[in-house]
């Protein structure tokens, strides 16, 4: 409103052209013919809901997941790729990971699941890094919820995963986890990195008798025979 009173004014006082209203403030002819017909602005204009063909079928599915993540635990809860992966092998969608990444976190925010989310870039050369999780989960077991513990070993470069369930969160199944992963991809990646397993849990699963723990965080089981086996750096969790 301001600036239709500045444009007024000027027309008024100086009597100066359109166009040199309009460059003196930045703004294009249509609007200072506006403010020269009406002090008031026009209303501004209301446009209909943006049509999404792709995501909008999915869009009831999706919210529902996000909603029902909220009971699970944190570490049992959709991702953008898992809500896209749910979608392609249980319903059939044809909609690319990148729509359904949008859409699940602009809908993270309007729900008020997330206030903000930022992405960084990251780079890794294949075979370089692969990130390890030993978090709980629950299934239904004869219609029962049990309390279970999954291995997941995750290459850093391709975001290829393997995944293997276990009774407890005991030191073999930690390595047998890791034994595991190493037979599924057919190879050892140069270093691993633990996602979110604080260190005391390290010192848990490997204390300083079987595995080497020193400042650079370097974890090998059996300290010689797991070296002779495999050789690997563990990075320190963030």
């Amino acid at each position: 409103m301001e600036l239709f009173e500045q444009i007024r004014r000027d027309r008024r006082d100086e009597e100066i052209s359109i166009r040199e209203l309009a460059d003196r403030h930045g703004v294009h002819r249509r609007t200072v013919r506006q403010a020269l017909a009406s002090a008031m602005p026009p209303p501004r204009q209301v446009y209909p809901a943006r049509v999404r063909p792709a995501i909008d079928p999915w869009r009831e599915i999706i919210d529902g997941w996000l909603i029902a993540d909220q009971k699970a635990p944190k570490k049992q809860r959709h991702t953008a790729r898992r809500v896209w992966q749910r979608l392609v092998a249980e319903h059939g969608a044809v909609v690319s990971e990148v729509s359904v990444s949008r859409y699940v976190g602009l809908r993270r925010v309007e729900l008020g699941i997330v206030d903000r989310e930022v992405f960084v870039g990251q780079e890794h050369p294949p075979g370089a890094e692969a990130e390890v999780d030993f978090g709980e989960f629950e299934i239904l077991l004869a219609g029962v919820a049990v309390k279970v513990w999954m291995f997941v070993m995750r290459l850093s470069c391709s975001g290829k995963a393997f995944h293997v369930a276990y009774g407890n969160q005991a030191q073999e199944a930690f390595l047998a986890g890791h034994v595991a992963a190493f037979e599924h991809f057919g190879g050892v990646p140069g270093r691993i990195r633990p996602e979110y397993v604080p260190r005391n849990i390290f010192r848990v699963l490997c204390p300083t008798g079987l595995c080497a723990v020193d400042d650079q965080m370097i974890v090998t089981a059996g300290r010689r025979r797991w070296r002779r086996h495999i050789t690997i750096r563990a990075m320190r969790a963030s």
